[in-house]
């Protein structure tokens, strides 16, 4: 596959060749901060793309296995990281997110690494935080998006398959949410292109998403794999760059806050995009949308995301608990109509009974 170079982002086996060119203007010394595994898939080639150049690495610093404030503050305390005039933001949702936190609290430009497609932190400004046990605290709002986005496709293409997986059904909640949490507002310039480029978030998924799956599972860098990460990535990132908060979620990322104090989750690593996917389900059932919900969740249903508790680990005792946490937030703030807790609990004992 040959490299292709977009405003705003590159994507390709050889996109980090292209880190000199478009860093330099920003600044010298880059500082690179992500996950283990991920800085492991990239450092070579990103090492390979400097050497030689104008960029130096002051160093590679693992961002600590959860985007929380104790580790962002913790990572701007190192003398190396401080030296940077740049951040390289290297991973997948949580790794990215702190190293952004990180560049944008003090004032730093930064450029993103996406090693995994699992969701579209790699091209927002917008950071999500979360408790040391893995539970939400809060959202980090920013309007500063990274310079550039450097995609290699062949990194994604070889990482762990699940990440795809749980992407996909990430992503499709910008077309769910935006088009309902937007319904009946008198929408801006900016807000309209977010809510129109949300309508990409939904078909192509569908149409390309298990062909991509299946080439990530076998390491094939492929046309329907680039299109699948680029929805994952730039879509979904560039519908959260347009629009308030407000439109950008919703109730699929309300459900998905709920799991989040169930210990199961993070006791079995699910991801997500994973439980973001249920939510969507949950969203079209409140929202009385009968055949997108059957088209979704047959979609569902064939890539083996989630539909039901057991899936999550979870069971009808953790509902009350879901649903709190899931209210409790900012997601449903601003709806075409009020969400009661009723609501989601009869939405949930549907996809029980579907089961």
């Amino acid at each position: 596959m040959k490299t292709r170079f977009f405003p705003g982002y590159t994507i390709g086996p050889d996109s980090y060749k292209e880190i000199e060119r478009i860093c330099k203007p920003y600044g010298t010394k880059a500082a690179v901060i992500g996950g283990e595994r991920a800085i492991k898939a990239a450092e070579n080639k990103i090492k390979e793309a400097t050497e030689g150049s104008d960029i130096r690495i002051t160093g590679f610093f693992p961002y600590g296995g959860e985007a929380s404030v104790e580790n962002i503050e913790r990572l701007k305390s190192i003398s190396e990281i401080q030296e940077a005039d740049i951040i390289f933001a290297v991973g997948g949702g949580k790794a990215v997110d702190t190293a952004k936190v990180v560049a944008q609290t003090t004032e730093r430009p930064f450029f993103t690494f996406p090693t995994i497609a699992s969701t579209c932190a790699a091209c927002t400004s917008l950071g999500i935080l979360y408790h040391p046990d893995g539970s939400l605290r809060e959202y980090s709002f920013s309007d500063i998006p990274p310079v550039h986005i450097f995609i290699d496709s062949e990194i994604i293409a070889n990482a762990p398959s699940k990440y795809l997986w749980a992407g996909i059904g990430d992503s499709m909640a910008k077309y769910f949410e935006t088009s309902v949490s937007s319904r009946g507002d008198e929408l801006s310039h900016s807000q309209a292109m977010g809510v129109y480029i949300g309508n990409m978030c939904s078909g192509p998924f569908v149409k390309y998403g298990e062909k991509a799956l299946m080439d990530c599972e076998n390491n094939i860098v492929s046309d329907e794999l680039e299109e699948i990460i680029l929805g994952i990535i730039v879509s979904t990132g560039m519908v959260s760059n347009l629009v308030s908060i407000d439109i950008t979620s919703g109730l699929a990322h309300a459900v998905y806050n709920g799991f989040t104090v169930i210990h199961q989750i993070e006791e079995h690593g699910h991801l997500h995009g994973e439980i973001v996917s249920y939510g969507i389900l949950v969203l079209l059932i409140v929202d009385k949308q009968k055949e997108e919900f059957k088209r979704i969740y047959e979609f569902n249903k064939k890539l083996g995301l989630p539909t039901r508790l057991s899936d999550l680990h979870c069971t009808e005792s953790h509902v009350d608990r879901i649903v709190e946490k899931a209210l409790s937030g900012i997601d449903v703030r601003h709806y075409p109509y009020v969400i009661t807790p009723d609501m989601v609990k009869d939405a949930i004992a549907f996809l029980e009974s579907r089961n």
